[in-house]
């Protein structure tokens, strides 16, 4: 049971970055948006997290300066590919360079500092449940923010006037042009929301996740955050199963490598035998496979024509010039 607690724990720590990230993308993909910056923003988020954090000695401070240096470098994104109608995958790739550049820049002071660590919120007598108590009860307060964002996104997406206002965007500029919606405006809220989720997701990587800075700690989650939309057709619920199912893939390797059969003897035959095989694999092989699991969901969905187009906004990527 203590095992098995464990694992889950490293699978929802795992997990939340990658939750907070995807539904701010997916909110500018709804848009009619398509930032492939998120890697960026997530690495300008972590280093902007510890930074604040280390120079006010509270977390939550450094969360909030993650939140704002995220939705500030989305700006510079908002600004080329909306106002000046730049490329729309040039430019967000050139910000996920920027950002690795920048941060590794900025990080430089403080490699090796002890980091500043945000705490679980414990709630009391529900945190000592078994199993459940630690995994739901006694979590950091990311992990909360994670899970309502699910609930808000989904519900200002499909029961608010807002949502049905961004998603006409996304859909048809064009026409929601003529009905006298301000669609660079939308946009560029939309493109602002990203931002910040991505650098509060950022944040955590370097608060909850790993309390230290290390350069370019974001290792590929912003391009998983980017694949994790696709995967879930756009669709917020779908997002957080995603999540999860890639944060124990990431999970499951670690806890293979490090695992010591002589522990599990006792499992059943065929299960014990399973582990033995993976434990045989080079640690190298399965370092890789969040990012193989990756690759092979998108070829999949991108052999179904019709799931791939059931939810996707008609204008993603295609920018608008309201003269035109």
């Amino acid at each position: 049971m203590g095992m098995l607690e464990a694992i889950l724990l490293t699978v929802f720590t795992a997990a939340t970055p990658l939750l907070i990230a995807a539904m701010g993308e997916l909110v500018a993909e709804r848009s009619g948006v398509l930032n492939l910056g998120v890697e960026g923003m997530m690495i300008m988020g972590a280093i902007a997290g510890f930074a604040f954090a280390q120079m006010s000695g509270n977390p939550y401070i450094g969360a909030l300066g993650g939140m704002a240096v995220g939705a500030l470098f989305s700006l510079l994104f908002a600004f080329l590919a909306l106002t000046l109608v730049t490329n729309q995958v040039a430019t967000g790739l050139a910000l996920t360079i920027l950002g690795l550049g920048l941060s590794g820049l900025w990080g430089e002071a403080f490699v090796g500092i002890p980091g500043v660590k945000l705490q679980p919120v414990v709630i009391p007598l529900l945190s000592d449940i078994p199993l459940i108590g630690r995994l739901f009860f006694a979590q950091d307060a990311l992990f909360y923010v994670s899970i309502a964002l699910v609930f808000a996104v989904s519900w200002f997406l499909f029961k608010t006037k807002a949502g049905l206002t961004l998603r006409s965007v996304g859909d048809n500029h064009h026409s929601a042009h003529a009905l006298g919606i301000n669609v660079m405006r939308v946009r560029y809220l939309a493109v602002m929301f990203g931002g910040a989720c991505a650098g509060l997701a950022g944040s955590h990587l370097s608060l909850v996740y790993t309390t230290q800075w290390i350069e370019n700690m974001s290792a590929g989650r912003g391009w998983i955050a980017l694949a994790l939309v696709v995967f879930a057709s756009w669709r917020p619920w779908r997002i957080l199963f995603g999540a999860y199912l890639f944060g124990a893939i990431t999970i499951m390797q670690l806890h293979i490598q490090a695992l010591n059969l002589g522990d599990v003897e006792f499992l059943p035959g065929p299960i014990y035998g399973i582990l033995s095989l993976l434990k045989s694999i080079p640690a190298q092989f399965l370092s890789s496979l969040p990012y193989l699991a990756t690759i092979v969901v998108l070829v999949l969905i991108s052999r179904n024509r019709r799931l791939t187009l059931i939810n996707t906004p008609a204008m993603l990527g295609q920018g608008f010039v309201p003269d035109r």
